[in-house]
């Protein structure tokens, strides 16, 4: 018997199979969807303080005040914005091009000790992400004194280890009769690299971007460590200081997280056909 069945000869059993299908995915849908819609429908409201507001999933009243109030909260508003705008677009192309040589490197080249390079990195993948925070704060912070600065923001994530491992594994799967035909032309190993090797990943390059963007842009936690004042604060961290001891601004809030999210909207429907093939790759051969 087949693990699945397109059940021809009864078309009412397959209509209550894509029935149900079609219902489930609709929910998962919904449930993925609601959050962000929560996020845009409260981001219209009054600012008013938290025990004030009134939850509703359809939006009593449109206003746009709680925009404003973001902006006017603090001199600083913009700053944040900026900063994670600097920190996440730095990050993602150092990490597009150091993951990417690493990744030809992995691929391409024969050198001793790439097998036992290549595994080391890949345990250092199954580290949980929180156990080196501290080391990596003592290191930023009391060796190199780079507190409150962009370097400390931007240098724990200049490459990371699972873009070197997609950067490798699509690199693998190029054939190396295009670099033997590019090395008989006289092309040295960066030519190749640079001519070759960039030019037909393009797909892979896109989504270790909108991946690496987006995580850079979400970060809480390691900004949050390394910044003291208001002025090197990213947005993220920025919206923290809508909450205070007795209250918090939730609209405003919700304001200041709806126009943090729509950088990461307008970079992925930009690169969504990359996006979508990146995904795909690989899974029809032949």
């Amino acid at each position: 018997m087949s693990l699945y069945s397109n059940h021809a000869g009864n078309p009412k059993v397959k209509t209550i199979r894509n029935s149900i299908i079609f219902i489930a995915l609709l929910l998962f849908a919904l449930a993925t969807i609601f959050p962000i819609y929560f996020m845009f429908i409260s981001s219209l409201g009054d600012p008013v303080e938290a025990g004030a507001v009134s939850y509703s999933i359809f939006p009593t009243k449109v206003s746009f005040a709680s925009f404003k109030f973001f902006f006017d909260y603090s001199e600083y508003s913009y700053r944040w914005l900026l900063n994670s705008l600097i920190v996440a677009v730095t990050v993602t192309v150092s990490n597009v091009i150091f993951a990417s040589m690493a990744g030809y490197a992995f691929s391409k080249l024969r050198f001793r000790g790439r097998g036992f390079l290549f595994g080391l990195l890949l345990m250092s993948m199954m580290i949980p992400y929180q156990v080196t925070q501290v080391p990596l704060y003592i290191l930023v912070v009391n060796v190199f004194h780079l507190q409150d600065t962009y370097s400390a923001l931007i240098m724990p994530g200049l490459v990371t280890v699972y873009n070197i491992f997609l950067a490798k594994q699509f690199m693998s799967s190029i054939p190396n009769e295009i670099m033997e035909s590019a090395k008989i032309e006289g092309c040295s190993q960066f030519q190749i690299y640079l001519r070759i090797i960039l030019p037909l990943s393009k797909t892979v390059m896109a989504v270790m971007a909108i991946l690496t963007f987006m995580d850079s842009w979400n970060t809480f936690f390691w900004p949050l460590l390394v910044t003291n004042t208001m002025e090197m604060q990213t947005i993220q961290v920025g919206l923290k200081n809508f909450r205070f001891a007795n209250t918090t601004y939730i609209a405003p809030m919700m304001a200041g997280a709806t126009i943090s999210a729509l950088p990461m909207f307008i970079l992925f429907f930009s690169l969504q056909r990359y996006f979508l093939e990146g995904v795909t790759v690989g899974a029809v051969k032949g």
